[in-house]
């Protein structure tokens, strides 16, 4: 057997890491432990050290170090794997064909690459034992209320080649700074006073967002791929410390990123990628008693994913859908009272208690002064539309094309428009 991937979130899985580590180094067996960022290193020893591993057993490693060293590195009886859905990484699998007789095992709270594709390449069994309902049920994940106040215009986000929207195409989309006060606005309304991680798609918007916040006097700070280590280490320390109350960052504080107390996530960066979305959204959810975590959710990524707990099928394989089916919204309502999003099957918002207006629903609005009038050959072209019934359409425009070839007044194609989630 090549590997074991085990899909684990919020878990405590650095603990169950720990009792791996500690069984298999207490029969004398030696543990190369993997990972791909330094910081996951530091804080995963003192689990090690309080869970009593034979520290001289086990040697931890960045994976761009080991790959560099491997004629040199002790032949291990066990690799185990932090943050497995790294693992199809070019690095990694040096590592891993270099030891290709050694067993391996990967821990992972998404087992999926970023793109989407699976690890079915690295490793040959996945291991599911529990989700985030159960978790969430037995006190290992905290409950959550998800916000999704909408400040991006959807319509001007375009993929880059790898699949993933472009940063151009979201800085259009926020091109407004107004959007940044608009932050600031929600978080007072939703989750006045916590600590908040906010996700940005770029350095200046990462830094536009922490001034707004620190104008309206509360406590933010920046904090990117570049600062340097000691300066992240103290803004980290102090963030800890509930000494800055949000800390804005790009795509950086995310995996293994370990603060019981924060409660808050802010999503200012639109992603296609479930993975990302996953890591990030549950960012807040780490336990602790009477604890609620708050998502405030500001560029539709659940429209995109669905809630951070739903049910979701995992495979070795990935994911395999075409564009359309990539593109296609997840079925939520959205409270129209106080913007939470929550399971279509709900009748009320579950937060607020509002109960959303239900419309009767009609195909078209006849005209009861209408005049039959005969079509002439020189009209036919114009009816000859990929698009024959409101459902066949993508968009307001196709539906405008369409009430205009059938001869119906505006009002139709804007209230089919309004009714299919096209205009709001």
């Amino acid at each position: 057997m090549r590997g074991c991937s085990l899909w684990l979130t919020g878990a405590g899985k650095s603990v169950i890491i720990s009792d791996v580590a500690r069984m298999t180094t207490l029969k004398g067996n030696r543990v190369l432990f993997l990972v791909h960022r330094k910081e996951l290193i530091e804080q995963i020893q003192e689990t090690f050290e309080l869970n009593n591993v034979d520290m001289k057993l086990v040697q931890f490693g960045m994976v761009q170090t080991i790959v560099k060293r491997l004629d040199r590195t002790i032949k291990p009886d066990l690799i185990i794997t932090d943050e497995n859905h790294h693992g199809m990484a070019a690095s990694y699998r040096k590592i891993y064909d270099h030891f290709h007789d050694v067993l391996r095992l990967g821990f992972t709270a998404t087992p999926i690459r970023l793109n989407g594709s699976g690890l079915g390449d690295v490793n040959d069994i996945l291991i599911e034992e529990v989700d985030a309902k159960w978790l969430i049920e037995h006190n290992y994940l905290s409950p959550y209320k998800y916000y999704a106040p909408k400040l991006i215009d959807i319509t001007k986000l375009k993929l880059n080649s790898l699949r993933e929207f472009s940063s151009t195409s979201i800085d259009n989309a926020l091109d407004d700074n107004t959007i940044y006060g608009d932050v600031v606005k929600h978080y007072k309304e939703l989750a006045d006073g916590e600590q908040a991680i906010a996700y940005c798609h770029s350095i200046k918007a990462s830094q536009l967002t922490a001034e707004q916040f620190n104008k309206n006097g509360i406590n933010a700070i920046h904090l990117d791929g570049k600062t340097p280590k000691d300066e992240r280490e103290e803004i980290i320390k102090k963030f800890r410390n509930k000494e800055i109350s949000i800390l804005c960052n790009v795509d950086l504080v995310g995996e293994g990123f370990n603060v019981p107390d924060c409660s808050t996530v802010i999503m200012l960066r639109p992603t296609q990628s479930l993975s990302l979305f996953i890591q990030q959204s549950m960012r807040g959810m780490r336990y602790k008693p009477n604890k609620t975590s708050i998502i405030i959710d500001h560029v539709d990524n659940v429209r995109r994913h669905g809630l951070p707990d739903m049910e979701r099928a995992w495979s070795l394989e990935g994911k395999k859908s075409s564009k359309k089916q990539q593109e296609t919204e997840v079925k939520i309502k959205q409270c129209d009272s106080c913007f939470a999003v929550y399971s279509p099957e709900e009748k009320a918002c579950p937060l607020c208690g509002h109960v959303p207006e239900v419309k009767e629903r009609k195909d078209y609005e006849i005209e009861e002064t209408a005049e039959l009038e005969e079509v002439k050959e020189e009209d036919k072209q114009a009816i000859k539309l990929n698009f024959k019934k409101p459902e066949e359409c993508n968009s307001f425009a196709e539906l405008a094309e369409l009430g205009k070839a059938l001869g119906y007044k505006p009002g139709w194609s804007y209230y089919q428009a309004k009714s299919r989630g096209f205009v709001r």
